[in-house]
């Protein structure tokens, strides 16, 4: 798959290096700006309150699927309910909001664990397929919330995160699954979660 990846910092970089390791063809974009024609997937990895800036330096955005990744602990942008829509107003395509409650400072840390952690996302329809790829190809396991609608809800989890992460848990995975799913996987040397899209865990993310 051919990504774009609009940001260069710990939740752009990192993800970049996992999908390049995957066998994906990636291209990152930082401060100066960039092409993204050609792009199938572009995911935007800018701070939350930088996107009209920040995408305005970007050529070739023309309706590819969108991943939002971005968070902010300002207020929304003005005239949207999330940032994900204002991203989508710009790109114009398929979007979803992901990897946002995901802690990048630990993303080197995913393959050493026993199960997938998870992502939290939501997406329009058209973008739900790429979406759970490319969260299983960074080592995640997808936990689909809704449409585009829930984006409000996972831009409004950082205040949460980042309040755990200040007290004795530091930066963490999370995973949610119905009783005794997980101990029958593990039971049964099976990698939980990876087919899935009903349980997992996950991180918040860092720039």
């Amino acid at each position: 798959m051919r990504i774009t990846v609009i940001g260069r910092g710990h939740v752009g970089g990192a993800l970049a290096r996992r999908w390049t390791a995957a066998g994906h063809e990636v291209t990152t974009i930082g401060r100066d700006g960039g092409d993204a024609t050609g792009a199938e997937v572009v995911v935007v990895a800018i701070p939350g309150d930088s996107i009209a800036a920040g995408l305005a330096k970007v050529a070739g955005l023309d309706g590819q699927v969108t991943i939002d990744a971005t968070n902010t602990f300002g207020d929304r942008p003005s005239g949207y309910d999330s940032i994900a829509r204002q991203v989508k107003a710009i790109i114009g395509g398929p979007t979803s909001k992901a990897f946002n409650t995901n802690f990048a400072s630990i993303y080197d840390a995913v393959d050493a664990e026993p199960i997938p952690p998870g992502t939290l996302f939501a997406s329009e329809a058209d973008a739900r397929e790429a979406t759970e790829r490319l969260i299983r190809d960074a080592g995640f396991e997808p936990i689909h919330l809704g449409d585009l609608a829930q984006a409000p809800l996972l831009e409004s989890l950082i205040g949460l995160t980042a309040t755990l992460d200040r007290g004795d848990l530091g930066p963490f995975f999370y995973r949610f699954h119905r009783p005794g799913e997980l101990a029958a996987r593990l039971s049964d040397g099976i990698p939980a979660g990876r087919e899935a899209t009903q349980s997992s865990a996950a991180h918040p993310s860092r720039r």
